[in-house]
């Protein structure tokens, strides 16, 4: 019995004169994906102060008080005073100069969000943030939330580890952290235990 002669199906020969083609922008396409750079980080800290949110935001709500209470800042030059579009330069007491602006304030909801106007990675490893503060009730105290969202300080896609995700991460988080426990230190200071 005789087998029947297939003929090969168009797209197949065809195929290997596509291999040259399609072999580089296959490897293109993999390394794009690769190549995405940095994604936003996410930080979080929040305290709780035995004292009423009118209290707390007294002390926490200028935008230019953040020296009164915050430990880590050496002095703040502050122009605008509350209103959209102020301005605040902290010098933090490592040297680092942190040159913040106002976006919104808002005294009935206790909060105020910010961003940073020119990074400085000697006060902190990112390249950008924007922030928000904000005091609540709760119990017969105070919830201070300061959360941001930020960028490392090296947007490359291999940081060195001092301007890593990581390396971000934790500053910010140092950085809030030591500033809630100060602004809490600071209203409850001489209250009984």
């Amino acid at each position: 019995m005789r087998r029947p002669v297939i003929a090969p199906r168009p797209a197949l020969r065809l195929a290997p004169l596509l291999v040259p083609f399609l072999a580089p922008a296959l490897a293109l396409a993999a390394g794009a994906a690769l190549a995405h750079g940095p994604t936003p980080q996410k930080v979080a800290q929040s305290v709780t102060i035995r004292a009423k949110p009118d209290a707390v935001w007294t002390l926490a709500g200028p935008f230019g008080g953040i020296g009164a209470w915050h430990p880590d800042v050496a002095k703040v030059e502050a122009t605008g005073g509350d209103a959209e579009g102020a301005t605040r330069t902290v010098t933090l007491k490592n040297g680092g100069v942190l040159v913040e602006g106002l976006d919104e304030w808002k005294a009935d909801g206790r909060t105020y969000s910010y961003r940073m106007s020119e990074p400085d990675l000697k006060a902190l490893p990112v390249s950008s943030y924007s922030a928000t503060l904000t005091v609540t009730p709760d119990g017969d105290g105070s919830k201070v939330e300061w959360i941001a969202r930020f960028y490392r300080g090296d947007t490359g896609n291999e940081p060195p580890e001092n301007l890593s995700d990581a390396a971000g991460r934790a500053a910010m988080t140092r950085y809030f952290a030591d500033g809630l426990k100060g602004l809490k230190a600071k209203l409850e200071a001489g209250q009984t235990q």
